[in-house]
């Protein structure tokens, strides 16, 4: 019996159990007040304003533990229940196993009602590939899919910069998940393999996760319903989409207050997080109502949602996966919610506009050229955007510059040199050069060349050598120096971003001239977006 009121006491209430959050937080607010009023972080907020921002980031992460302990009170209580009884020797194994015949129990709609065949995939709500430091208790997380593309892929210079745009403490409050959305082992472990060598800092420190998916997760994709008149490819592409966008925001709904829906192929302003996330808590602090805020007017970019209120989109894209669009089911989701049927379109309209929140100008704008969808080509820019920098001029030695690769109309090697534009050069093919002849021979200390740009980030330079030809050949050979056959140096040469940055080693002297070699075709054009080649003189 002493056993049985044991296991009976570890059953709480609702009411209880939220009158002990309460306590609790009461009872740690002067000490929260006091960290608030010393944090440092605030300097741009009076100390009122940032009271105000921390007590609402607080209401939301009491809000998200209660909605994790909400996601398994019924399992303990029924366990608890069971297993009270078993102790007390009320009931023995044969009867336990009855009570746990679920004949007559009543029970709301799952993910298995919708999507059936996952009761017979082996694990397919468990991620088939998870790589995680398991970092949570962040306010923000940021799901960014990526699929197999036909023409080029935009995610590592997606990646780097988001990584870019945020500062240190945005980025260790905050956690990137990237999910391969394809069932191809090799091709998953690939992506992993390049995204481990790129973001090896990242991944180690718990800021960037990578997941996919099992194939049990997906149903029969040939055998989808025909809808809105779409072509069976169609129809196919965007009911996958839908299943990985509920996939993903699984994943990420129990580690982070706050989920941002992002893709593979976005460039991102400068301090977004702290931006997103002050707009939330202004709006939760002054008991302003929404559902999603809105910092992209494109698609499915930039949507932020409270993590606690992620089930009601990943129910409704499990319940509507094969009929429409995830953007235009966002839409049906806030219709649904908001809209009185007895009032007329402009009032819904109106009522809508209180739960889907615009955020102007906008906080990310669409690069990519190519869809995930075969042959469809989608040139998409969000005007509130504004303008985007797409070379950084420097000062730079007189030089005569020469390109072996056709230049694309204005965009020269020698207007790029002198910080007019970038240049755009059309195919590399093996064996072409871009020359730089120093009018006079110059002591180079440092080079630095980046390749590509914000708008068409995978225009870079790849297997591609830095050379330098020393004025006075030196008469010793460094075994740190490869030489080529006709006495140039090999000084460096450009990674995997697309940039070549380095040293210029004082014992080759002034040096009179600077190629770069292609030593292999590329299947895009190459941007020079930044030259610099800086001497002990311009400094």
């Amino acid at each position: 019996m002493t056993v049985r009121r044991r296991m009976m006491g570890l059953t709480v209430s609702p009411l209880r159990r939220r009158h002990l959050l309460f306590a609790i937080l009461i009872i740690f607010l002067p000490c929260t007040v006091f960290i608030l009023m010393s944090s440092p972080g605030q300097s741009d907020l009076s100390g009122e304003e940032a009271l105000v921002e921390r007590m609402a980031e607080l209401q939301l992460r009491l809000q998200h533990l209660d909605a994790l302990y909400r996601a398994r009170e019924e399992d303990v209580n029924v366990l608890s229940q069971h297993l009270g009884q078993v102790l007390a020797g009320e009931t023995n194994v044969s009867e336990a196993r009855g009570l746990l015949n679920t004949t007559g129990l009543l029970r709301p709609p799952s993910a298995y009602h919708f999507l059936p065949h996952l009761l017979l995939g082996q694990s397919p709500l468990r991620p088939a590939y998870c790589l995680s430091k398991g970092r949570t208790g962040v306010s923000v997380i940021m799901g960014v899919p990526t699929v197999k593309r036909a023409v080029q892929s935009y995610l590592l210079s997606t990646l780097q910069n988001l990584i870019n745009s945020m500062s240190t403490e945005e980025q260790d409050d905050a956690v990137i998940v990237v999910l391969i959305a394809e069932t191809d082992e090799e091709y998953v472990l690939s992506v992993a393999g390049e995204l481990r060598e790129q973001f090896d800092n990242e991944i180690s420190n718990g800021l960037l996760e990578v997941i996919s998916p099992p194939a049990s997760y997906y149903p029969d994709m040939n055998h989808l319903r025909p809808t809105l008149g779409d072509a069976p490819e169609r129809v196919r592409w965007r009911t996958k989409q839908n299943l990985d966008f509920a996939f993903l925001m699984m994943y990420a709904q129990p580690k982070a207050m706050f989920y941002i829906q992002l893709e593979d192929d976005i460039l991102a302003k400068p301090h977004f997080i702290s931006t997103m996330k002050s707009v939330a808590l202004e709006r939760i602090a002054n008991k302003k109502p929404w559902f999603v805020l809105d910092f992209c007017q494109l698609g499915f970019i930039g949507k932020m949602f409270r993590c606690v209120e992620l089930p009601w989109l990943i129910q409704f894209f499990f319940m509507f996966y094969n009929d429409k669009p995830v953007d235009w089911l966002l839409d049906h989701l806030i219709h649904t919610k908001s809209c009185n049927l007895e009032k007329d379109m402009k009032h819904c309209r109106k009522a809508k506009d209180e739960l889907w929140i615009h955020y102007k100008p906008s906080l990310f704008q669409h690069i990519g050229t190519h869809s995930s969808l075969k042959g469809k080509v989608q040139k998409l820019k969000d005007k509130q955007f504004g303008k985007v920098k797409l070379f950084y001029p420097h000062y730079n030695p007189a030089a005569i510059v020469l390109s072996e690769i056709k230049a694309y109309k204005q965009y020269t090697l020698k207007r790029a040199y002198e910080g007019e534009t970038f240049f755009w050069g059309l195919l590399p093919q093996p064996g072409d050069h871009l020359f730089f002849k120093f009018t006079s021979p110059v002591n180079v200390t440092k080079y630095l060349l980046k390749s590509g740009n914000a708008e068409h980030p995978s225009d870079r330079f790849y297997n591609t050598t830095v050379e330098v030809l020393p004025l006075i050949t030196p008469t010793v050979v460094y075994d740190n120096f490869n030489y080529t056959a006709d006495g140039f140096i090999i000084i460096g040469r450009f990674d995997n971003m697309g940039i070549a940055e380095g040293k210029v080693d004082h014992k080759l002297g002034a040096i009179k001239e600077i190629r770069l070699t292609v030593h292999s075709e590329s299947e895009n054009w190459a941007i020079l977006s930044e030259i610099l080649f800086e001497t002990s003189g311009n400094r």
